[in-house]
């Protein structure tokens, strides 16, 4: 039987424009999906790491990867899964702010380790970083308050070391 399995993929790439547009259409062009993406400069300035979220067996993970080697300003391609990484995402979500409910949000935040960063008469937004499994129990116990927004990072991730 061959499964769908979500892979997190970190490419090193060329800082210049249109690099991030040639992936993209590589992926669209091969009916392949990006879940989530995340672009942003290394430590040097000449250099952009992008964190992309995808899901396929072996046999299409395998030519995503070809695929990204071969285009030009593709340094380093790398899939993290089954490997040792850290994977984070971040989450804004503006909660209404009912007074029966502001105890309740407040004690969410504090069990999840979130921040409320931004607090009005109407509603709190939240600040949540962690992981997916963590993000979705987060989202489903505020849910019922009343979520109006979400804004999300996509996933970013990095390599760990060997010991």
């Amino acid at each position: 039987m061959i499964t769908n399995q979500r892979h997190t993929v970190s490419l090193l790439v060329d800082n210049q424009p249109g690099v991030l547009s040639r992936i993209a259409g590589m992926f669209s062009g091969r009916g392949f999906n990006i879940e989530s993406l995340c672009v942003a400069q290394t430590m040097d300035p000449l250099i952009s790491r992008i964190t992309l979220v995808t899901a396929g067996n072996d046999m299409v993970i395998e030519q995503i990867i070809k695929q990204l080697n071969k285009l030009v300003n593709v340094i380093k391609v790398y899939d993290l899964t089954g490997s040792n990484f850290v994977e984070e995402e971040m989450a804004l979500v503006k909660v209404r702010a009912n007074p029966e409910h502001r105890a309740e949000i407040l004690r969410l935040v504090d069990i999840f380790k979130c921040k409320v960063i931004d607090v009005c008469a109407t509603h709190y937004t939240v600040e949540a970083t962690g992981n997916q499994e963590k993000l979705r129990a987060l989202l489903e116990l505020l849910q019922p308050m009343g979520i109006k927004e979400i804004a999300r990072t996509g996933s970013i991730a990095l390599s760990r070391d060997r010991k």
